[in-house]
């Protein structure tokens, strides 16, 4: 369910980006990438719908946030379920250890602003902008990536006969289509000010039999 690829260091940033299923082959698929590093030491991967998912993801938040003391910043693929289990991980966000990602649009003089919808839109937009930004980050080893699932179905990502980025006939996709959600809110998504963060000590965390 949980791989962890390394030890969590007090004061690391996290984004956090999920891709939804609703059960049968699909996988929920999230990446855990530090922004303090610029890896993705931590993965999760359950067949299940996304309402069984949200739970157990919000528990790894809760252990993230023991261990690093820095709210990390998380946000569901809207479609697939993920605007239903977006909404029930903020009714569960009860002691603020994390920030749910709200949506942003262009229209202003200062460029991107946020809405208050929460939750990754991959649309015919976003789509192709997510995909190209995590080529070129990986092309350019911005990125290190220790899970051989995501390696895998990297290597099996194609160009379609009409030029559309997907996975290859009989391959999967999730871990690939939550590492660009994740990459796009590395770009964007920053640690709390020092005025709002609230860093506790805890050593233990409720992923510790997990992992």
């Amino acid at each position: 369910m949980f791989r962890l690829y390394r030890e969590i260091e007090r004061g690391e940033f996290f984004v956090v980006a999920v891709d939804c299923a609703q059960g049968g082959i699909d996988a929920n698929f999230g990446q855990f990438l530090s922004k303090s590093r610029v890896d993705v030491p931590l993965v999760f991967e359950r067949n299940c719908v996304a309402a069984e998912m949200t739970p157990l993801i919000h528990e790894a938040l809760e252990w993230l946030y023991s261990r690093t003391g820095v709210e990390p910043v998380v946000a569901f693929e809207r479609q697939m379920g993920g605007v239903s289990a977006m909404s029930q991980l903020q009714t569960l966000n009860r002691n603020g250890h994390y920030r749910l990602y709200q949506r942003r649009k262009l229209g202003t003089i200062d460029g991107e602003v946020m809405t208050d919808v929460i939750g990754w839109d991959t649309n015919p937009q976003t789509r192709p902008q997510m995909l190209g930004d995590l080529k070129q980050a990986i092309d350019n080893k911005l990125i290190q990536i220790y899970d051989k699932t995501t390696i895998n179905e990297l290597g099996k990502f194609i160009i379609n006969k009409k030029g559309r980025a997907e996975a290859a006939p009989n391959c999967h996709d999730d871990s690939v289509m939550s590492l660009a959600i994740a990459w796009q809110m590395y770009q964007t998504e920053n640690p709390p000010t020092v005025e709002r963060a609230r860093v506790r000590h805890n050593s233990g965390g409720t992923l510790n039999k997990i992992f």
